[in-house]
């Protein structure tokens, strides 16, 4: 697989999790840890079904602890934590402190061998975090006093998946089929959790279940199977970079369904984070013209 189809890849993932928002406000009451655990169950599901199909992908779930210590903890730990910043702060100013994360990626993937971190990438990352600031309306003021267990949790959820995406690269001989065991054991961790702390409320509706449901086939589900393929055979620091377009696709599906309001704030905000985009990815721009010789 080349690099530039891993990398679109890749990209499937940031355009699922714009649905996130949308996909997870249709779902109710339903408790957050109780939806992570309906959810990544779809998620595995999905790899099950698979491996059904195709018997010899089986083995890719013969892995050492390790890596599923590795693989579980990415994905629980950071929807963990990002859940509890949501409970313990405010849910503006805690999402976008864990939309930290693209930024730490692309910041992070500098460390990596064989990589190397330019200052057009830094300057693009940089250029767009500031437009979600701008997205999110500069913070609504909330009491650092107050609310600092949540913005705690809320860069712990960034530092997770930052640093499960820019280490996944560590483990690029783990195939991508063995996410069907993260996503299990998540699902797994997530009962557990919602049983200790959560009281069980099921979907009201058809409505309901149709949102669980797409949340698993996409955002909290196969989108992991995607993201895998990108961070360890494509371009991280162009996903790093793209992942910013998230919450512009959230606010955009959220308006189509009538829940915000296109603004001023809105445009400079897709501005600046297309802007970034393009500063960061001049390198492979430059390249094009050349190669097309």
């Amino acid at each position: 697989m080349s690099p530039a189809l891993a990398t679109a890849i890749g990209s499937l993932a940031i355009l699922s999790w714009g649905l996130l928002a949308l996909f997870t406000a249709a779902t109710g009451a339903i408790p957050p840890f109780q939806l992570n655990a309906m959810c990544f169950a779809i998620g595995g599901a999905l790899g099950v079904m698979v491996m059904l199909a195709q018997p010899h992908r089986r083995a890719a779930l013969r892995q050492s602890w390790r890596v599923y210590a590795f693989g579980i903890g990415g994905l629980f730990g950071f929807h963990a934590l990002f859940f509890a910043a949501l409970k313990l702060a405010p849910p503006a100013e805690a999402t976008l402190i864990n939309y930290l994360w693209p930024l730490l990626i692309v910041l992070f993937s500098g460390l990596l061998p064989g990589e190397r971190l330019r200052s057009h990438h830094f300057i693009g990352a940089v250029i767009g975090f500031g437009g979600v600031v701008v997205l999110s309306g500069g913070g609504s003021g909330g009491d650092l006093g107050q609310y600092w267990p949540g913005y705690l949790c809320a860069m712990g959820s960034a530092l997770f998946w930052s640093g499960y995406s820019v280490l996944s690269r560590r483990f690029t001989s783990v195939p991508t089929d063995a996410v069907t065991g993260f996503c299990i054991g998540a699902s797994l961790l997530g009962i557990i959790t919602h049983l200790a702390f959560e009281t069980t409320i099921w979907p009201e509706d058809t409505v309901q279940w149709a949102a669980v449901l797409a949340l698993g086939l996409g955002p909290v589900g196969a989108a992991f199977y995607a993201w895998d393929i990108g961070c360890k055979r494509g371009d991280i620091r162009l996903l790093g970079v793209g992942a910013y377009s998230a919450p512009v696709i959230s606010t955009f599906t959220l308006i189509l369904a009538g829940f915000a309001q296109a603004s001023l704030m809105l445009w400079v905000a897709c501005f600046l984070i297309v802007a970034g985009a393009l500063v960061a990815s001049q390198d492979k721009l430059r390249r094009r013209p050349a190669s097309a010789r």
